[in-house]
């Protein structure tokens, strides 16, 4: 099929604008942070920057919390009633309300923590500036502009505002003393950058703001809860590891796992943009046809596994040259963790395509919860054991190990659903 036929089916134009807009926020949301990894590496120093990792892997925590599964739930949502203005306000403020109280009770569950533990409250400013985060997430409503797949509204939004306040960290932080107004910037992006497209979406869509009824709030609710079950296990195994690193060992060495991490959670978000651009549209296509919606599946996922293992090889072969002109003589022991973890972008991309576009968009959240919080709780336990007899190295391997059996169960779980709902149908 040539280019100029495939730009004339109305969904194929989308698909590229949406592509080219998450693609973009994409870049601004992890290859920007990158561009300040050698810098901040080099002035904050592995025990600062361990530090400032553990307090964001703390905070991320409040952030799924607060997005609580919408960034799918209500983008499905959006894009099956977009066409219903009336429906697409209830949608709207259902999950505004829903994630302001979630958002409360986070916020309430860090004073805890930086009142009550020694560990939280010896830097306890650091915690509260970093919250800023999540307020940023909960004001920025992608979920709404990806259901409507209108990205490309709150594209120069994000890029303009990240770009500002990552120049300023380059202008401003100086010394390691400035570790505070590192995180104070990025809290400050994440704010400013929710509040203009919150605007931009009142406008745009002409949502306003009411009270929507206990029932409907509760379905909402209701609807996002195994969507955040597995976002929540999965972050047993990504985000946990961080934090369980930084329990049983110093900041120095979660410096040096937080620098490898770093670089592969950046390689591995390129697949990012497609990912976030066909989840609506293949929702769209399951919703009215399941074999169709299927078959867009596989196609694209052909490109997108072979993108995905030439990232990775890349990764593996240049992993010393790459750290080398990242982070620097310091970060030597990081090298060592990019090899174990570079095939991380094939297996997680794997993975996204048979839990994420086919067994979400199917309906089968809760399966996806269940055995992802099986294979989460084995990977803590996991990691707990491995951590204290290799350190750094055994927290990579555990994270390694753990994404394989998500995507094998992945895998299992999608070819059994399709088979079932196809000779049903």
């Amino acid at each position: 099929m040539s280019i100029r036929r495939y730009l004339k089916h109305e969904d194929h134009r989308r698909l590229l604008t949406n592509v080219f807009s998450l693609g973009t926020i994409q870049i601004v949301n992890y290859i920007l942070p990158l561009l300040t990894v050698p810098y901040l590496v080099r002035i904050l120093e592995p025990d600062f920057f361990g530090l400032l990792a553990f307090a964001t892997a703390t905070i991320t925590y409040f952030a799924l919390i607060t997005d609580y599964g919408f960034n799918l739930s209500a983008t499905r949502q959006v894009s099956i009633h977009r066409d219903d203005s009336k429906k697409v306000n209830e949608i709207f403020n259902a999950t505004m309300i829903i994630k302001f109280l979630l958002m409360l009770i986070s916020f309430l569950i860090m004073c805890f923590l930086v009142y009550f533990i020694e560990k939280f409250r010896n830097h306890w400013e650091l915690y509260m500036i970093t919250f800023g985060m999540v307020i940023g997430q909960f004001l920025f409503p992608i979920w709404l502009f990806q259901g409507m797949e209108k990205m490309k509204y709150i594209t120069f939004i994000n890029v303009s505002t990240k770009v500002l306040f990552t120049l300023s960290i380059f202008t401003l932080i100086r010394e390691q003393d400035d570790y505070l107004l590192v995180q104070g910037l990025t809290s400050a992006g994440f704010i400013v950058s929710g509040t203009l497209s919150m605007i931009f979406a009142k406008r745009k869509f002409r949502v306003f703001f009411y009270l929507p009824s206990w029932f409907i709030l509760k379905n909402h609710f209701k609807d996002g809860w195994y969507i955040f079950t597995s976002t929540l296990a999965i972050s047993l195994f990504t985000t946990s590891t961080t934090f369980i690193l930084g329990l049983f060992t110093n900041n120095t060495l979660v410096g040096y796992y937080a620098a490898a991490e770093k670089i592969v959670h950046a390689v591995k978000g390129l697949n990012g943009p497609v990912s976030q651009a066909i989840y609506p549209l293949i929702s769209k296509k399951i919703h009215t046809n399941l074999r169709t919606g299927a078959s867009f599946i596989y196609k694209i996922g052909k490109v997108i596994i072979l993108f995905s293992f030439f990232i990775s090889l890349v990764l593996l072969i240049f992993a010393e040259p790459i750290s080398d002109l990242l982070l620097g003589d310091q970060y030597k022991p990081s090298i060592v963790l990019l090899r174990i973890m570079s095939f991380l972008p094939l297996i997680i991309a794997i993975s996204n395509l048979c839990a994420v576009q086919g067994l979400y968009n199917m309906g089968k959240a809760d399966l996806v919860s269940k055995y992802l919080s099986l294979i989460g709780i084995v990977h803590v336990f996991l990691i707990c054991l491995l951590i204290p007899f290799f350190g750094i190295v055994g927290a990579a391997i555990g994270v390694v190990v753990t994404e394989v059996l998500g995507t094998i169960f992945s895998i299992y779980y999608f070819k059994r659903e399709l088979r079932a709902s196809i000779g049903n149908s």
